[in-house]
């Protein structure tokens, strides 16, 4: 019977313990990033460029201004080049692909409304590997741009965290 009555009391202390040690260490759930411009324009129009400009605004805290608003921002996000690739890994003893390499890259810059460079020319580059099949063609073409949307999310977050680290030069 006693040690029955000490199982819930152990189960609290255990979970009282944990949530101190994971305060002292300092852990806090991620906030939205806190960029060094009020306002910054992406004059790109692609749909990379468009999830670029959803993740802005999505975190709040930087007014996000279109191509013609280009003069009022404070800060210019230009993306130089949006490159997708996909390359053959793997074929068969008939010489049919099995698995392919979808890649992308995205090379961008920051620049200040007076023109200084806040993020020099920067590359990101993101793959995912992806079997095919040409039976299943149709299937195989929603699931590569099911897998570059998913890159293209993955690399606007981190251009979010290199803004937000961004300082002039």
């Amino acid at each position: 019977m006693r040690a029955r009555s000490l199982l819930p009391r152990r189960g609290f202390l255990v979970g009282v313990s944990a949530a101190l040690a994971l305060a002292g260490c300092g852990f806090q759930l991620r906030k939205a990033p806190e960029f060094p411009f009020k306002s910054l324009a992406v004059p790109a129009t692609s749909s990379f460029a468009n999830q670029v400009k959803r993740n802005l605004r999505a975190a709040g805290t930087v007014e996000v201004l279109g191509a013609d608003q280009v003069k009022e921002a404070e800060a210019v996000l230009e993306i130089l080049a949006e490159n997708r690739e996909s390359v053959v890994i793997s074929t068969n003893a008939a010489g049919q692909v099995r698995e392919l390499q979808l890649r992308l890259t995205v090379r961008f810059r920051v620049r200040a409304k007076d023109g200084k460079e806040l993020l020099a020319p920067s590359e990101i580059s993101q793959s995912r590997d992806i079997t095919y099949n040409e039976t299943a063609a149709l299937a195989k073409e929603g699931e590569t741009a099911l897998l570059y949307r998913d890159m293209e999310s993955d690399i606007a977050q981190q251009i979010l965290r290199r803004l937000a680290a961004a300082r002039p030069a």
